[in-house]
């Protein structure tokens, strides 16, 4: 059993907007940075966003900035990514991935980079 578990994925519309969130229930989230990544048909996995594990910073690939944000609720122990003004080739399946890396300042992009992974969500942004 993967410990991430993603939600929120789904069909919706050009134009549209989803939120995923990330939830795990082994794993304390607060000690992890994580990361969102996606992979679409065809494709290589890219890593799209990631965010520390104090949160005090993000990081977005250039053709998701300004559209997609990554926040997380400690309280929650969740990591969302809300996506607004999707694209067709948004379309891709999400994966959450997470790494213990509670002191660092700066989040990786690199899906090498983490250890713990999610099964994944599917987005489809189709009319």
């Amino acid at each position: 059993q993967l410990p991430l578990v993603e939600s929120g994925g789904g069909l919706v519309q050009p134009g549209g907007s989803l939120t995923l969130s990330c939830a795990s229930s082994e794993l304390i989230l607060s000690y992890y940075a994580v990361a969102w990544i996606r992979q679409a048909p065809g494709k290589e996995r890219e890593a799209i966003s990631c965010i520390t594990a104090i949160g005090n910073y993000t990081n977005y690939l250039d053709s998701v900035k300004g559209r997609f944000t990554i926040s997380r609720i400690y309280a929650k122990n969740t990591v969302y990514l809300q996506m607004n003004s999707l694209k067709p080739e948004d379309t891709a399946t999400y994966y959450c991935a997470a790494d213990a890396r509670p002191h660092q300042n700066m989040c990786l992009m690199g899906q090498g980079e983490y250890g713990h992974w999610g099964q994944g969500t599917q987005v489809t942004v189709s009319s």
